[in-house]
């Protein structure tokens, strides 16, 4: 196992001097409604930059990691501004590769109480969806790093995405990277079946997959009733190290009750469950997976990374827009058992 899995406690320092830990997908403009307005409501949008690998770069970024998001921008005002928000966040952009024509973008209503939140997107042909393989240096890039980070979602985007990450997988194999993987399924962007076909290949090269038990169902074609037979089978069909399993129920729009379970070489190790109001679900997933592997890359026992990391996320759920702007104190005292909701005086 390439990532250390010790009992260092929640509360030991992350070292910047570490290698950097690299994220790849695209960024975009979101677009949502405000204060819960349908899409035939709305007369103005709120705007924030967005995206599942820029969301977990952003996520570790705030937490204190040395972190660098690859994408492909478009040379105009709004890729500006995506690289403009990341860099404040202090985000790596040193590879950012700059061509095609537009940036993506996509459209977010806010659901309450029974009435589901729904995203809309309008990202064909965006640079991200158009980039070639030879954007992307990938030994140059993973020089001095230690843990690549993947999702779905980027294969779903074109053919030409998908052998972009498939180089990318196998030259941070043969570099020694450790390889972190997040089904991201969106049903929006292909099927079960296409994104199975597509992503089956490159599960050998993922350490660290991140898979929701219906993904794990309908992607994957595991038979499992539960998590634990779903890790098994996973591990089994994949060669998988670690696995996470995010357990959500969702009474509503508004509220959540929310935990995970994380998988080591099969070993079960369960989180505490939090029942959230939800300010914005977007993003919480991709909070989660950042930290995680920010806990996991300083050495923290299984117990307190998966702590950390459904701690992390739960926060995130307050938060507007994509981004888990928290601080490492924060995460750390929620999930020590601090209460949180009350005015800090």
């Amino acid at each position: 196992m390439r990532f250390a899995l010790s009992s260092r406690g929640a509360g030991s320092a992350f070292s910047r001097a570490m290698s950097r830990i690299v994220t790849f997908g695209e960024i975009m403009l979101r677009l949502s409604t405000p204060q819960h307005q349908r899409f035939a409501q709305a007369d103005q949008f709120e705007i924030h930059a967005g995206g599942a690998e820029a969301n977990v770069a952003v996520a570790l970024a705030q937490l204190g990691a040395d972190v660098e998001f690859v994408t492909r921008l478009p040379k105009n005002e709004l890729g500006q501004r995506c690289l403009d928000e990341l860099r404040r966040l202090r985000v790596n952009l040193a590879h950012t590769a700059i061509g095609g024509e537009r940036l993506g973008l996509y459209f977010v209503e806010h659901g309450a109480g029974q009435r589901t939140s729904k995203v809309l997107y309008d990202r064909a042909q965006s640079s991200m969806a158009t980039a070639g393989e030879g954007d992307f240096l990938w030994a140059k890039i993973f020089a001095g790093a230690r843990w690549f980070h993947w999702s779905g979602i980027t294969p779903a985007l074109s053919e030409s995405c998908r052998a972009i990450v498939a180089d990318a997988c196998a030259t941070a194999k043969r570099l020694g990277l450790t390889v972190s993987f997040d089904v991201n399924y969106r049903a929006k962007l292909w099927s079960p079946e296409q994104a199975g076909a597509a992503l089956a290949p490159l599960m050998p090269f993922v350490d660290i997959c991140v898979c929701g038990l219906g993904e794990a169902r309908s992607v994957f074609g595991v038979a499992a009733v539960d998590e634990e037979t779903a890790a098994a089978e996973l591990s089994a069909k994949f060669g998988f190290r670690s696995i996470l399993i995010p357990q959500r129920v969702s009474d509503s729009a508004s509220t959540t009750s929310w935990a995970a379970s994380l998988f080591v070489e099969g070993v079960p190790v369960a989180s505490r469950r939090y029942e959230i109001d939800i300010i914005d679900r977007v993003g919480a997933g991709d909070a989660l997976t950042g930290a995680l592997i920010f806990s996991l890359e300083r050495g923290d026992s299984p117990q307190t990374a998966v702590d950390f990391a459904v701690a992390a996320s739960a926060l995130k759920h307050t938060i507007p827009g994509d981004f888990n702007l928290v601080t490492l104190a924060e995460v750390e005292a929620l999930a020590a058992g601090g209460n949180g909701g009350r005015v800090e005086r």
